[in-house]
């Protein structure tokens, strides 16, 4: 005898299934946590403060002579 289907049922898990799989495709395309992402910001971020720190002129200052007019 063959076992009874509840179709919704079985649509519905389908579509997870699809879902799933869509989302198990862009996982491996866009494979970064979030605490990757947060990890590579704070480096970037803090060998851009080291670089600014360390700069010879201010960032308001200009080293460019002004026309004296």
């Amino acid at each position: 005898m063959a076992d009874i289907v509840n179709l919704r049922q079985a649509r519905k898990q389908k579509a997870r299934a699809g879902k799933e799989q869509t989302a198990s495709e862009n996982r491996t395309l866009h494979g970064r946590t979030k605490a990757e992402k947060q990890r590579d910001r704070l480096i970037a971020d803090k060998s851009a403060r080291f670089v600014a720190g360390h700069r010879r002129e201010k960032s308001g200052e200009t080293s460019e002579p002004s026309d004296g007019q």
